[in-house]
């Protein structure tokens, strides 16, 4: 078990999550590491802990199998961290109630997903993607919102929230 003096630091953490996702694109073409700079960033912006911040940066990891969930467990990292990791990652087969249900119930969790929608419903990144495929994704991540009990993303605050995320 390590030690507390052991744990990843944050610029550890996002080293880790950038070379896991290198090869990996998002589905505009993009470099998939700008999704999880921009969800990392979010959480920060939104107050977030570094656990969080963290936690930000390995949000897709085990879901996108970059790193596995053997990985996560024998990492050195926060107990906390691994649950909100765990928590957004959604399962093959899974229902999105059962998903949410699991986010609103872990410490910390919530946030990290807000930032993913709203990174995720950015209209200028959607606007790079098909329409049938924009369509989907747009009531996909509507869906998730309010079953997690988010407001529109449509606050001045969040739309300063992705300006800022859009410019790093």
């Amino acid at each position: 078990m390590p030690t507390p003096h052991a744990q990843l630091t944050p610029a550890e953490v996002e080293a880790i999550a950038r070379e896991a996702h290198a090869e990996q694109r998002d589905k505009a073409g993009r470099p998939y590491t700008e999704h999880l700079a921009a969800v990392a960033e979010g959480v920060r912006i939104r107050g977030g802990s570094d656990e969080q911040i963290a936690a930000a940066w390995l949000h897709d990891a085990v879901e996108d199998d970059a790193l596995s969930e053997e990985w996560l467990a024998d990492a050195a990292l926060s107990q906390h961290v691994k649950d909100m990791v765990l928590a957004v990652t959604k399962r093959d087969g899974e229902d999105l109630r059962s998903y949410t249900r699991r986010i609103l119930d872990t410490p910390g969790a919530l946030l990290i997903k807000e930032s993913d929608l709203a990174h995720n419903a950015d209209p200028a990144r959607l606007a790079l993607l098909e329409p049938a495929t924009r369509t989907r994704l747009a009531e996909k991540y509507a869906q998730v919102r309010g079953l997690l009990g988010l407001t529109s993303g449509d606050s001045p605050i969040e739309q300063s929230i992705q300006a800022n995320t859009a410019k790093g």
